[in-house]
Order: structure tokens, then sequence, then C-alpha cells
């Protein structure tokens, strides 16, 4: 379909396939790892990958913010910003599960209108932008229509449930399905190959605007934990969580998550 994106598209989809390459230089489970401050993984790859999609994607007048970047604050005066993390599942990379993606969202005046996540594991390609709809591997996808959540798969960060966070869930009528990459589980999401994920975990916007951008894109519902629409390109990146889902599951993931928010984010 025309776009107003369609220049954006094209570079993420040539950046995406820059990333293809440069995966191909690694073998997951078998890469030297370092460890940065909070015991979060880095690996070569991770900045490889970095420089690789900031020389794909990047032009003169946008701004940059990438997990594997300094932050330069200069981001903050362009209405036109990259939201990137180079390698999202840099756990899952490291132990070898094929749960890991490259991830590029794009900013317009604090919105997220476009993103790209590809997945070298599965070669799973999503792609869209808000006023084109979503592909999932070059044919057009669309979220679930699911109306109940009886029985929806809600895709879990695995982490989250080794740290026991999602067993006020374990007895609901959900199929939870532990998951790494925040944001290879949103574009699972909008392409309907799962019905909804959630984290009450503060993320950082490169975790998730690509996903947030794609389930947007797609049809799909997506908000912070204090059920506001997502904004990103802020001063300080760190997002309260994420709700996301199809269309008709909004209410219904509202009701399921609010009673285990925080006090300051529940309705009054």
């Amino acid at each position: 379909m025309p776009s107003n994106y369609a220049d954006i598209l094209s570079r993420i989809q040539a950046a995406l396939e820059a990333s293809r390459a440069v995966f191909a230089r690694f073998t997951p489970g078998a890469i030297a790892t370092e460890y940065k401050a909070g015991h979060d993984p880095v690996t070569e790859a991770d900045r490889a990958l970095d420089a690789v999609l900031r020389k794909e994607l990047l032009r003169e007048g946008e701004g940059w913010l990438s997990e594997e970047s300094a932050d330069d604050p200069i981001r903050l005066k362009h209405a036109r910003v990259w939201v990137v993390d180079p390698l999202d599942g840099t756990r899952e990379f490291v132990s070898g599960i094929p749960e890991f993606c490259a991830s590029i969202g794009f900013v317009e005046n604090g919105r997220p209108v476009a993103g790209g996540i590809f997945n070298p594991a599965t070669d799973e390609t999503f792609l869209g932008s808000i006023d084109s709809g979503v592909t999932y591997n070059g044919k057009l996808a669309k979220p679930s229509q699911r109306k109940s959540l009886d029985g929806a798969v809600v895709l879990a960060s695995r982490s989250e449930v080794k740290r026991g966070e999602w067993k006020a869930f374990e007895n609901s009528s959900l199929k939870i399905r532990p998951m790494g990459s925040v944001a290879y589980k949103l574009a699972l999401v909008s392409a309907g190959l799962a019905d909804l994920t959630f984290t009450l975990t503060p993320k950082h916007e490169w975790d998730v605007v690509a996903g947030a951008a794609l389930v947007q894109s797609a049809g799909g519902f997506v908000s912070t934990l204090d059920k506001a629409a997502l904004t990103a390109n802020r001063r300080d990146s760190l997002l309260s969580g994420l709700l996301a889902s199809g269309p008709y599951l909004k209410d219904k993931l509202i009701a399921l998550v609010e009673p285990h928010l925080p006090v300051a984010q529940q309705t009054r």
C-alpha cells in the first residue's frame, strides 16, 4: 500500500537485510559475552549491528536513540528519531535460543509511526507503518481478532516468569508462553501469531518502540501502564511497562492487569 513513510520503510528494510549479513558472522550459543552495569549481557554482535543499522538508517536532521550507543541529548531537538535495539534478546542469543531480533522503530513528533523487526534464527521479518499496515514475511498481516481472554495465548517474559512475576496469572484461563525479547513478542502480536503480551516491569524505549509501532500499524492495541498512548523520544527513556493485544482484547487486558498495578497507576 502507498505510504507517507515509503522512504522510511525502504530504509528499515535495507537495514534489516544488512543485519542479516552481520548475524551470519556469529554463532548463537557460541559467542563471547561481556556484562554491562546491571548484569545485562553485551556481545560483539550487538556493537556490530548498532554500527550497520546507524549507517543504513540515519540521515541529517534525524535523531538517534540506541541501546548500544551513547545517548546524545541532541535527539530531543529532532522531530524525527530512530529508536533502535540492535540485538533485542541478547540473553537468548548468547544461550542459542531462537528468540532474538534486530528491532528498528521510527518516531515522528513523539509518536511511533513505523517499525521493522527481524529474527534471523526463524527468518521472520515484520515491517509496517501507521498508514500502510504490517507485513509478515512480505504478506499483509493483522492482529488477533479474539474477543475473549479464555484460552488466549499471552507471550510472557522468560526472565519475569523465572522471577515469579507471573504467579498471579498462572491460574487464569490464559495460555502463558514464556519467551525472550520483548520486541519479538510485540512483533508476533502485531501479526496475529499470539493474542497479547504485557510487562509490568519498566522497559526502555528501545525495547518496545518498534514493536509498539507494528502493533498499532496493524490495528492492535498498545498502552503504557497508566493507560496512556506510548510517547517516545523523551529525556528519560524508561517506560513503566507496556500492554499490547488485538483490538478486541483492550478492555479485558486492562481489567486483567489493573489489580496488579502500582496504586498510582490504578483507575481511581
